[in-house]
């Protein structure tokens, strides 16, 4: 099948580190964002990866030339803003397999089993198939109303606390027909708000809930979680993992206390540090005494020493 990935953001959540930088090009340990979220498709499904994007176009393509990546990989240029509608619909010139064609969030690390979700679709006939995740407090996303038959029948955008008819929300990935695909307008528009609820009201909109874990990783805390998640589940293939902490470097040593990190090639850190919590990126520079806690430090930083920061993205090259 053919997979699309709706990375149009600018990823203005993770700024400093998405200046200048393409966001599904941030490293979560030895892997890219996109591959990440493409990482949850079985590679013999994939015919190729079509990028939905409207920035960083050129770096993304000089990474995707030069990579090893088993897929082929096209960008879909998005000139303006088109929505999720507009960008699957560009998308669809780019597309050359069969069958349903998969789309997911660009910023989503999941545990979704896309052979089981593929299974589920063909099983009921559906137009459109979604992932759906449980939360306990649906107020912040939509709401899908999934029936006993493994239909869903209703949506309900961002309900009251106290108000929703379910606790199943889209999971950003989902199953689309060709022949939806044809039929969806090039112009702006929102997949979620404008196209599932017709396809959903005429009885074509399957659900499958999964189980595991469920990151979106477009925020500095939750880029935390999904580099946490891809830790305690071996989501690596290069460097070694000891307690909590991630290393590229397998000979990686310091003296200071480290707990929930993930650090990359060429980093050094200081005596008597404190780094709890924390991503850093490859040619990072620590000082001695530092205490660093739930921080997202830049490629080639550098922290003075006895330095004291929580809660912050530290840019590329930054001096502090």
């Amino acid at each position: 099948m053919d997979v699309v990935v709706l990375a149009g953001g600018f990823g203005t959540r993770l700024r400093p580190w998405t200046e200048g930088r393409a966001k599904p090009l941030l490293p979560v340990l030895d892997k890219t964002l996109l591959e990440r979220v493409v990482e949850c498709v079985p590679p013999k499904l994939i015919d190729r990866v079509v990028i939905a994007a409207g920035y960083s176009i050129d770096e993304m393509q000089e990474f995707f030339n030069s990579s090893d990546i088993s897929y082929d990989v096209v960008i879909s240029v998005e000139d303006e803003p088109l929505g999720t509608g507009g960008a699957i619909a560009k998308a669809l010139e780019h597309l050359t397999g069969e069958g349903p064609v998969l789309v997911l969030n660009g910023d989503l690390v999941s545990s979704v089993n896309v052979i089981e979700l593929l299974n589920h679709h063909q099983e009921k006939e559906a137009k459109v198939t979604l992932s759906l995740w449980h939360v306990d407090d649906p107020s912040r996303f939509g709401v899908c109303g999934l029936e006993s038959s493994g239909m869903i029948t209703r949506f309900q955008e961002k309900p009251a606390p106290g108000t929703e008819f379910s606790n199943l929300i889209n999971a950003g990935c989902y199953l689309i027909e060709r022949d939806v695909l044809e039929s969806l307008s090039s112009e702006k528009h929102s997949m979620e708000r404008e196209v599932f609820p017709v396809i959903a009201n005429n009885g074509g909109m399957a659900g499958l809930e999964f189980k595991g874990y469920f990151v979106d990783a477009g925020t500095p805390s939750s880029f935390l979680d999904a580099t946490k998640v891809c830790i305690s589940n071996n989501r690596y293939s290069v460097g070694i993992v000891d307690g909590n902490n991630w290393y590229s470097d397998i000979n990686f040593s310091t003296s200071s206390s480290i707990e929930g990190t993930s650090i990359s090639s060429d980093v050094s850190i200081g005596k008597n540090s404190i780094i709890i919590d924390c991503v850093i990126l490859s040619g990072a520079k620590i000082g001695g005494n530092c205490t660093l806690h739930r921080c997202l430090v830049g490629e080639s930083s550098i922290i003075s020493s006895d330095s004291i920061i929580s809660d912050r993205v530290i840019g590329h090259g930054e001096i502090v």
